[in-house]
């Protein structure tokens, strides 16, 4: 995936537009208008449409740069059963760590959710690997978690008095953690 924040950087030091980039970027189905508008898109970090790994190699060509140096890599655990508010707590613990540290310190968070924490540290991490990125080189830029609203399953009632019933939620979260190379 492309880093919002690093391709900008590269841009502003190459003194590339969006629409100098665009051009090598257009394909089968991408004029340059498209193309262009995309790199602008993927510069704010939305990434609509999502940038295909072609589209990565074509961009570092065209900034004269390697693949890995505009890259990161982002993995998530979608509807962990826990409150987001619960493991936010884990998760700024590890920000602009670098990876090594950060495992060492969710090995020794006595926190429920510092062992999903670290399986989707992990897993980011072997997708850097697999992309051949410099393990040692890697740090956590970002970590952030989403509420999911009210597991599935459930929603059960708590009696009180004089015949009333409050709800049991039993919350859930999206966990997302993204590493870069520095």
């Amino acid at each position: 995936m492309i880093s919002a924040t690093k391709l900008r950087e590269v841009c502003q030091q190459q003194r590339m537009t969006a629409d100098d980039l665009g051009k090598s970027l257009a394909r089968g189905g991408f004029d340059d208008k498209k193309a262009a508008a995309a790199v602008r898109n993927w510069q704010k970090g939305l990434f609509k449409p999502k940038p295909r790994t072609e589209d990565v190699r074509r961009l570092a060509e065209a900034l004269d740069v390697e693949p890995l140096e505009i890259a990161d890599w982002r993995s998530s655990y979608q509807y962990a059963p826990m409150s987001a508010r619960k493991v936010r707590l884990v998760t700024q613990l590890i920000v602009g760590r670098s990876v090594q540290d950060a495992m060492d310190v969710l090995k020794f968070t006595r926190k429920r959710a510092a062992p999903m924490v670290d399986k989707v540290l992990k897993a980011a991490v072997a997708d850097a690997d697999e992309q051949q990125a410099d393990v040692e080189q890697l740090y956590v830029s970002e970590a952030r978690v989403d509420d999911a609203g009210v597991r599935l399953g459930t929603k059960r009632w708590i009696p009180k008095d004089r015949g009333r019933a409050h709800p049991i939620r039993k919350r859930a979260c999206h966990i997302h953690v993204t590493v870069t190379q520095a």
